[in-house]
């Protein structure tokens, strides 16, 4: 299960800092740069264009992708696999990837470890392959998922930071939770009894889902009030006078909450985008809320374009109801996709890779299996039931992923549905969304 969220501050212009040194008042001008850029992010796409993500996640999304004669099992596990698979995307003209984590080994099975050794276990830490990848990118987005469940919102808030100052502001975040007894025994300071699927719809296990999603609510309001703790212009680095911060400009969150007591200042200055984005994977009402609420961007799972409509409506009016209706919130629709030239032959390759796994290819999200103009077509559809982009999962990545950056992006374009450059700037530019102002700044403040 996966989700997010956590009230975000309201995103406005950034701040501007008057400041007779020319070293403070740097911060101010790279803000009014990020800005420029997010508008000329903006102008790269066609009016009406869609966004476009990939999910990585091992040799893909079939359990037995890495059984592909293009899949590369032996280098799962190294730098060289996940810098070519982003650059890949890059080369699409993605605007973000992002990398699936946990807490615990891949399992065919809800919530409990299986048997099984003809699927793929283990994988590399999300956020560290990211900051490893980004120095070897220039414009697509890097989102590593997290598990706020168990992870302390302090690390998370400064390795985020760190990646957006590796990328150069291209750094987002997906969040997770868990209810997994396993995995919870990592940790030892939280357990969960074992439950089946059908027990999530008693009295204790609505509970619980409402507890989870509220501890992620407050771990993301703690990362985000942590990314705000230092000022824009809290650096000085002045050499002749020996001040290298503003300490006044540094302040404590003073965050006190059902899950988490942080007091602050972050140890790493303000992200270069003021607030990497943050995202999460909602499936169901408790989720719509936090996404609706929280969020900067969320991805859903329709069926269809009316079950699209349908649950837009739903995040919409959550958003409504938090006070948000007035900012951007980007609502992608997540689907796995098996792409080939001919609609028999992507029915072949999957009919043949879900023989290898010994049972039929199911998730959480549609199951698309035909051509890139036939893949174009449907998201045409959904957009038009309020999705502004898609987060495409390949089924094997060496296939499926050049599938989408040669076959499907091309289409678009011919379309006029998709950018045919990158502008300079931000992940946040990218996307259309505003460097947020400083929730502790006076200039903010005063706005």
């Amino acid at each position: 299960m996966s989700a997010s969220s956590s009230v975000p501050p309201s995103p406005s212009a950034a701040p501007s800092s008057a400041s007779s040194s020319a070293a403070s008042s740097a911060p101010s001008a790279a803000s009014a740069a990020a800005s420029a850029a997010s508008a000329a992010e903006s102008s790269a796409a066609p009016s009406g264009a869609l966004h476009l993500a990939v999910a990585l996640d091992g040799a893909g999304w079939h359990p037995a992708a890495w059984r592909e004669p293009v899949s590369r099992p032996r280098d799962l596990f190294t730098a060289g696999y996940w810098v070519e698979l982003v650059a890949e995307a890059e080369r699409g003209l993605l605007d973000f990837v992002t990398f699936e984590d946990g807490l615990g080994l891949q399992s065919s099975r809800q919530d409990e470890p299986d048997d099984r050794t003809d699927q793929v276990r283990g994988r590399l830490d999300a956020v560290l392959v990211a900051a490893r990848v980004a120095p070897l990118t220039s414009h697509i987005g890097l989102v590593p998922s997290v598990v706020a469940t168990h992870t302390e919102p302090f690390h998370i808030s400064k390795a985020i930071a760190t990646l957006d100052y590796v990328s150069a502001g291209r750094a987002g975040l997906r969040v997770q939770v868990t209810r997994a007894p396993h995995e919870a025994a990592h940790f030892g300071r939280r357990t969960f009894a074992h439950a089946r699927r059908e027990d999530r719809d008693t009295p204790a296990g609505r509970e619980l889902t409402a507890e989870l999603f509220d501890g992620a609510a407050d771990h993301i309001e703690v990362v985000r009030r942590l990314w705000d703790s230092w000022e824009d212009d809290a650096e000085i680095r002045d050499v002749a006078t020996g001040r290298f911060v503003d300490r006044d400009k540094l302040h404590y969150i003073d965050f006190e909450g059902r899950f988490f007591s942080v007091k602050g200042p972050s140890i790493t200055p303000r992200p270069p985008q003021g607030q990497p984005l943050v995202t999460a994977l909602a499936h169901g009402s408790v989720p719509y809320r936090l996404l609706g609420r929280s969020t900067d961007l969320g991805f859903l799972t329709p069926r269809d374009a009316g079950h699209a409509r349908a649950i837009v409506e739903e995040v919409r009016h959550e958003q409504a109801a938090a006070g948000r209706a007035g900012e951007p919130l980007h609502l992608f629709g997540d689907l796995v996709v098996f792409l080939d030239d001919a609609p028999a032959a992507a029915e072949a390759r999957r009919a043949r890779l879900d023989e290898l796994a010994g049972a039929p290819c199911t998730s959480d999200a549609r199951v698309f299996t035909g051509t890139p103009a036939g893949l174009a077509d449907l998201l045409q559809e959904l957009a038009g039931a309020g999705l502004s982009g898609f987060r495409l999962r390949p089924a094997v990545v060496g296939h499926d992923l050049p599938a989408i950056t040669r076959g499907l992006v091309p289409e678009l374009q011919r379309r006029g549905a998709f950018r045919t450059a990158y502008g300079a700037g931000t992940l946040r530019g990218l996307l259309g969304l505003d460097r947020p102002a400083n929730r502790y700044s006076t200039d903010a403040a005063a706005v």
